[in-house]
């Protein structure tokens, strides 16, 4: 991975289809063997043609997965704040009518104490 692609490791690609073949198909004892993925002979990595973005989509769907979760995050924190706000809303509306309701009460005992006076 070096000799292809430097020193630096955060510019080095996942999975790299062409170097496993090349290392896999090098001679040997094992030839023909792709070392990393379990069973899987260079035979059936050329048969597949699949391979070479299987790494790619794999870290393709995983990005995708990340940016969903949190996209998903975020609506969910502003579906809780909206929430929180409407919660709190209620409550002081709530607050309120009791507030209204008393004062109410208050005037109708006032007025039935000046209409019993009168009497």
């Amino acid at each position: 991975m070096r000799e292809r692609y430097g020193d630096n490791i955060l510019t080095h690609p996942e999975f790299d289809p062409d170097l496993w073949m090349e290392v896999g198909s090098s001679g040997g004892p094992d030839k023909n063997r792709v070392y990393g993925l379990s069973n899987t002979t260079a035979d059936n990595v050329r048969s597949t043609r699949s391979v070479s973005t299987v790494g790619s989509s794999q870290s393709k769907e995983f990005v995708a997965l990340q940016q969903h979760t949190t996209q998903l995050t975020e609506k969910y924190d502003h579906l809780s704040a909206e929430y929180a706000q409407l919660k709190a809303s209620h409550a002081q509306q709530r607050a309120e009518s009791e507030q209204i309701k008393a004062s109410q009460a208050q005037q109708r005992v006032e007025s039935e104490q000046q209409k019993a006076a009168y009497e």
